[in-house]
């Protein structure tokens, strides 16, 4: 595999910082600029950095003198320079959408953690292991757009994470799911905070996150949904219903999830083993951030715990635990995945390389 030259825009913020931390040392890519804010711009990545570091890893040094460039009036600048750009700006939506589509037209794709494309028909939101076929929509954006390097991919949200890679292997295993009804308990990471920054979160619990039970509710049926007539079309189920808690934890969301099966359920065995046999196009073509195993099952009743299994597998695996019969629903059962790693970066990385490994990059 070639080496890509890659670019992070919104590269000051907390996801942008992740990605740094997460492309440092990357056998496929490498970080040649940063891009953030006009205020940002013209100053290095450590200057425009200061005290905002939050990290639990040092700013990769090979990064820290890189010269900030602003990332919205050097797209141009930008695009001659790299491959591709990762994106995680804070901007308005259309601002984001407008801006996203610019770096396409410039003949640079993008790979973006933000959710302003999300619902745009024919840009794919890829969980690598569950979707990865709608990425040949791609085609079709690019005729849209005008381009033929340039399109925009986006992952999900970070709350989908937990919960949807549990339950979609059951649905394309013929077990089909026909109601979901998830309590997502989210770290303040998320936000974008730490308890320095956040000390209101601390002993706390909010009981809203904005804009959270929509998306968390509506972007699964465009996971289940299928690539028609140049666009992906959003599936009608399963039914998803959601509360999104803030809890004060640092990494990691939490799901409580509860199903219903359209007819007859599966037993407790029948689900565990295709949790257990389960794998996608990331571990068929041994992608670098792949996790071996995706979805981890634990017995024990207490399990899994978020200081204990976020990390699990770099982050990137989705941890499962308490599946057991339900009085209402046909099963609940309890999950857990990283919201930083595989809710936001390190999906976002997974899904750049299953573009690289497809040919969209080059």
């Amino acid at each position: 595999m070639k080496k890509y030259k890659v670019g992070i825009i919104g590269a000051t913020g907390m996801v942008g910082q992740r990605f740094a931390t997460l492309l440092e040392n990357h056998p496929w890519f490498e970080v040649v600029l940063v891009a953030a804010s006009p205020r940002s711009a013209g100053k290095t990545y450590k200057e425009a950095l200061g005290s905002r570091w939050c990290m639990d890893t040092p700013l990769p040094e090979s990064m820290a003198d890189l010269v900030v460039y602003d990332a919205t009036a050097d797209v141009e600048k930008i695009a001659s320079l790299v491959d591709f750009v990762f994106c995680a700006v804070d901007m308005k939506k259309d601002e984001i959408r407008a801006l996203e589509e610019k770096y396409a037209k410039a003949e640079c794709p993008v790979v973006s953690n933000n959710s302003a494309h999300r619902f745009t028909p024919d840009v794919p939101m890829v969980v690598p292991e569950l979707n990865a076929d709608h990425i040949k929509v791609i085609a079709d954006q690019r005729k849209r757009l005008g381009t033929k390097r340039g399109f925009v991919a986006v992952k999900s949200n970070c709350s989908l994470q937990s919960y949807v890679p549990a339950i979609y292997p059951l649905d394309k295993a013929g077990y089909k799911v026909k109601d979901v009804l998830v309590c997502t308990y989210q770290a303040i990471s998320g936000a974008g905070k730490t308890f320095e920054r956040w000390p209101e979160m601390v002993d706390n619990v909010i009981p809203f996150i904005g804009g959270e039970e929509e998306k968390s509710e509506q972007e699964p049926l465009k996971i289940w949904g299928k690539v028609e007539n140049g666009e992906i079309v959003c599936a009608s189920e399963p039914h998803f219903t959601a509360q999104c808690i803030r809890v004060p934890v640092s990494n990691g969301h939490m799901g409580a999830v509860f199903m219903r099966f359209a007819d007859k359920a599966p037993s407790k065995e029948e689900i565990l083993k295709v949790w257990e046999n389960f794998s996608g196009e990331p571990q068929k073509l041994e992608l670098p951030s792949a996790p071996k195993h995706f979805l981890h099952y634990f017995t024990e009743d207490n399990m899994p715990q978020t200081r204990y299994q976020r990390d699990l597998e770099g982050g990137m695996a989705v941890s499962i635990g308490r599946l057991r019969e339900d009085t209402q629903y046909d099963y609940k059962f309890v999950c857990l995945s990283h919201n930083t790693l595989r809710g936001a970066a390190g999906g976002a990385v997974l899904l750049a390389e299953l573009l690289c490994a497809k040919g969209y990059m080059d």
